[in-house]
């Protein structure tokens, strides 16, 4: 068993859900995730991290959403330092985005967020800012049902990877 996992099996309640915010900030989606302890292993995390995030809806969704900064920003509102920094190599590729492909971006959230009344999230792990770009301008035709579902399953992505993370696997 991965020596992190069992460290946190065996930790107090709120230091678990605190560890879990930094991966996904949705409270109640953190608190259910820390309560089924222990996890036999990696792979019965992450399970169990999906099955509790397809529980939740929309206001736990909506508090994991604020804590992500706007692709090609840096300042997420409602973040941990861990997940501040996770969010910085995520979107890494921004760093060497043209300066047009940018201000697309930025206009392109502000419409997005008008549009549909939150961050637009999309799993930036192993994309360029144009391949975000160009995610983003499809999804403005979405509607706001089937956009908040496809953030959600967004998000659950970037749960899984930063688990990975936080487990250094």
């Amino acid at each position: 068993m991965n020596a992190i996992l069992r460290t946190w099996n065996d930790a107090e309640q709120g230091n678990a859900v605190a560890a879990l915010l930094s991966c996904c900030a949705a409270q109640r989606w953190a608190e259910a995730v820390a309560a089924l302890r222990p996890f036999a292993d990696n792979e019965a995390l992450f399970a169990a991290t999906d099955q509790v995030w397809a529980e939740m809806g929309e206001e736990d969704w909506m508090q994991a959403f604020r804590a992500h900064p706007r692709i090609g920003d840096r300042k997420p509102a409602h973040a941990t330092a861990q997940s501040s920094s996770w969010s910085r190599q995520e979107q890494a590729s921004t760093n060497q985005a043209h300066a047009e492909v940018l201000t697309r971006l930025a206009d392109g959230n502000t419409r997005y967020e008008e549009l549909f009344g939150f961050t637009y999230i999309v799993c930036a792990t192993g994309k360029s800012a144009e391949e975000m770009l160009h995610i983003l301008e499809r999804r403005l035709s979405s509607n706001r049902e089937t956009e908040l579902r496809e953030a959600a399953e967004q998000q659950r992505q970037i749960t899984q990877i930063r688990l990975r993370k936080w487990l250094q696997i």
